[in-house]
């Protein structure tokens, strides 16, 4: 009687667990749809033209626009690190994560990862030429560009595919600081990405905040998905939802 007590008690609390993230997810959804909505109708009004010119020019050495501030190497830097935000470099993530779900047999989160993300790359897309703003013209671009600048495709993708990469690899991993861990470095990725987009050039500092509020509210639907299709049993569930199954055993 003691152990089905225990179990019911914990079952209870797993419950308020989901539900409070199910409403924080929810909450941050809101936020980001809101939040882009805003500043899109701010800058297709073009109130954000002056803070995009200060922002992008504070990366610039003075008297010499063509000079990112900085040593040479930082430059190079800020062109690797926005490869990290690239399609092939992101491809390339997401095979390979699918590679390390199918080895645990985890079948259901490998599909749901490369599902998710293509739709990420869907949304960009169709983003960009439905808004179809310029490229920056105040200053030469340190890298390559060909599509449109609004939202910035680099900061959204890295944002969609890290983040919901993140969620996935912490839902199969049983320590707290683990999970920590894996967020923290798929946050701190996706805040580099986009850095280096304005360092470079290539995108105004509203192009890059519209793409991570995309990519955040996108990353939390994924998250609210797995978690649904989890209770169905589509998806793995979390690594500390298994414990009761395996302490019953």
């Amino acid at each position: 009687m003691s152990r089905l007590s225990d179990r019911t008690r914990h079952a209870r609390s797993l419950l308020r667990s989901v539900e409070i993230r199910s409403l924080v997810s929810l909450a941050l959804i809101i936020a980001a749809v809101w939040a882009f909505a805003e500043l899109a109708d701010e800058v297709i009004e073009g109130t954000t033209r002056n803070l995009d010119r200060d922002l992008l020019l504070m990366l610039r050495t003075a008297g010499d626009l063509s000079d990112p501030i900085g040593p040479p190497i930082l430059e190079e830097i800020g062109r690797d690190l926005t490869a990290l935000g690239g399609v092939i470099v992101l491809t390339l993530a997401t095979l390979f994560a699918g590679g390390f779900f199918l080895m645990r047999g985890q079948y259901g989160s490998m599909v749901y990862l490369w599902t998710t993300v293509g739709g990420g790359i869907l949304i960009s897309g169709i983003a960009k030429e439905f808004f179809s703003r310029p490229r920056p013209d105040l200053v030469p671009h340190g890298s390559i560009v060909h599509t449109a600048s609004f939202p910035s495709g680099h900061s959204m993708m890295a944002a969609v595919a890290y983040l919901t990469l993140g969620v996935l690899i912490a839902r199969v991993l049983e320590k707290r600081y683990l999970k920590v861990y894996v967020m923290a470095i798929a946050i701190l990725v996706t805040v580099l990405v986009g850095v280096s987009r304005v360092y470079l050039g290539v995108h105004w500092p509203t192009d890059v905040l519209a793409g991570w509020l995309v990519g955040l509210g996108w990353a939390m639907v994924c998250v609210m998905g797995a978690r649904a299709l989890s209770r169905r049993g589509h998806v793995e569930p979390e690594a500390d939802e298994e414990a009761p199954a395996q302490d019953a055993r």
